[in-house]
């Protein structure tokens, strides 16, 4: 009787998965402007709505942001375009309509870096 077989199979291993580095995230910022630039140049807010013009219209930039970009970043980031406009929009109407802030209470457009 032999010893039985322990190599590991691909169902086993584990990946590690690495964090960009601070000029990887520094491409993909960019080419996330880029293809954020080319979409408010055609008009178009949501580019996971409007996948067909999106690709039409700024498929380099688009090529470029997945590319430098992690998939879930792309991700995120689209969502996050969409939300911010839609988050925009209901502020500007609510100060249309009168509304203001509360003392003390912080400015949802404001980062907390200032920008």
């Amino acid at each position: 009787m032999g010893l039985p077989n322990f190599t590991p199979t691909t169902s086993t291993l584990t990946t590690t998965v690495i964090a960009p580095n601070r000029s990887q995230r520094t491409l993909c910022w960019a080419a996330r402007d880029q293809f954020f630039a080319c979409l408010d140049k055609h008009n178009i807010l949501d580019p996971l709505k409007n996948a067909k013009e999106s690709k039409s219209f700024c498929g380099p930039e688009k090529a470029s942001f997945e590319k430098e970009c992690k998939g879930s970043w792309v991700d995120y980031f689209k969502k996050h375009r969409v939300m911010k406009r839609h988050r925009e929009a209901m502020l500007k109407k609510l100060e249309e309509e009168g509304a203001s802030s509360m003392d003390g209470a912080p400015n949802p457009l404001r980062r907390d870096d200032g920008k």
